[in-house]
């Protein structure tokens, strides 16, 4: 393969073994190989084009205008980033949460700033980044919807990802660059923020009003009595005292799943002389505690008396199988134990199918209810009843800011008429002089 060199060895002409008659153009500039076909046959044509194009390159790259990475890149920030990031958190995040993080490197940030410089990521290519993502949706196949190719059905259509989805991507991105940071690879951290960002409408939490609070309740009793066999007897019975014990707790639904019958004690509340639950939560906000209403401790005595589900398999249905399972002696009520879950099943389908059923599934904005609107329904109707904000965020493990930004300012009981129709005073015209007309 003939080959030619130019400007000092810089820049090497050669033509390839494939017998093309054009002279190619090499140069090793800025940590990459580059190359170009000068599209001549001649060689000092072909010298002329070579030098302009590296040339081209020097003053593009002097300008800033070359896209080539100056430095370490984002990929080697985001490895270690990866590496460090979940033996840094264990135990203080949430193994979907670390997740998470990774899933937005692999399928969005690194195909996206990968290959760039970390002192070329600024908040201009943030903003570009968001453009691109709204233009060009992930598009999911139907295999990773869990459906076979060749099922006859169309994949779903793409979806523009949601704010809060392009919030999170952008907080792995400043994580990332926190890594750079911290290296000494830049010098400070870009403002990722979004631009043209309006304000938040501030919208009130699907919570049940108390109409439809007691029309749930009702439905999931009237459930628990309809149910033919014992096992959804069982189950039926479970959620009718979970709604009851969320609604008048406050709890999460993540910290009710942690609770263990070791973590509730019964007590009389000294300033009212009720029988109260005091929990010791472990969630969201790690440990806590809460005192329940009083309506509360009916529905945990009943859960606390009931005996455990055990099942039995499939039921016997040749004469000799039903023989046997008469001889045998019935199974002893098993209570639950101190270490045993409060809630140790899931009730999120029969739930749904309550809400259904009583079409109770949305608000009047069009918001599901979930079984954190038990949660809401409980802030809101100890608001309504006068509680003290500061000792409600105390209880719910939250804090004032998010009670009077998301409750308070939706319940009327926390406004005050007499504050707000006020009149001033009418003036009373003066009385005339005696004496003159």
């Amino acid at each position: 393969m003939p080959t030619h060199s130019i400007l000092g060895g810089k820049v090497k002409l050669y033509r390839r073994d494939d017998g093309s008659e054009h002279w190619y153009c090499s140069t090793y500039f800025q940590g990459k190989n580059r190359r170009k076909s000068t599209k001549s046959d001649s060689l000092s044509h072909a010298e002329e084009i070579a030098e302009d194009w590296f040339l081209e390159l020097r003053g593009k790259s002097r300008a800033g205008l070359l896209d080539l990475p100056t430095g370490p890149t984002f990929n080697q920030a985001s490895d270690i980033f990866e590496e460090e990031y979940e033996v840094s958190t264990s135990g203080e995040r949430s193994p979907r949460w670390v997740a998470e993080h990774k899933a937005h490197l692999k399928n969005h940030l690194r195909p996206f700033f990968g290959k760039m410089g970390v002192t070329q990521i600024t908040a201009d290519t943030a903003q570009q980044y968001r453009i691109h993502r709204s233009k060009n949706p992930y598009v999911r196949t139907k295999k990773a919807n869990g459906a076979e190719p060749d099922d006859g059905k169309a994949a779903p259509p793409p979806k523009p990802p949601a704010r809060n989805t392009l919030d999170n991507e952008i907080i792995t991105l400043r994580l990332v660059m926190k890594i750079a940071l911290r290296k000494g690879w830049i010098t400070g951290l870009p403002d990722f923020s979004a631009p043209y960002k309006k304000q938040m409408k501030v919208v009130r939490r699907p919570w049940f009003s108390p109409e439809e609070y007691k029309a749930l309740y009702t439905a999931t009793r009237d459930h628990a009595r309809a149910a033919k066999s014992e096992r959804n007897r069982y189950e039926a019975e479970q959620l009718h005292d979970y709604v009851l014990f969320m609604a008048n707790t406050g709890l999460r639904p993540d910290e009710a799943k942690n609770l263990e019958h070791r973590d509730i004690k019964m007590v009389k509340d000294d300033a009212t002389g009720d029988l109260i639950l005091l929990i010791e939560v472990r969630g969201k906000r790690g440990t806590g505690y809460c005192k329940s209403r009083p309506d509360a401790v009916k529905p945990y005595q009943r859960l606390l008396n009931r005996p455990k589900w055990a099942p039995q398999g499939r039921k016997p249905r040749s004469k000799k199988a039903l023989a046997a399972a008469e001889a045998r002696d019935p199974a002893p009520n098993d209570l639950p134990q101190p270490t045993d879950k409060v809630f140790p099943g899931n009730h999120i389908k029969q739930f749904n199918r309550v809400l259904a059923d009583k079409k109770l599934k949305f608000d009047r904005d069009g918001k599901p209810h979930t079984f954190y609107s038990l949660r809401h329904y409980y802030i809101c109707q100890r608001l309504m009843e006068g509680a003290d904000v500061y000792q409600l965020a105390k209880n719910c493990r939250t804090s004032v800011e998010m009670i009077q930004k998301h409750y308070a300012v939706h319940i009327a009981n926390m406004l005050d008429a007499a504050a707000i129709n006020v009149k001033r005073p009418r003036r009373r015209k003066p009385a005339p002089l005696a004496g003159k007309d």
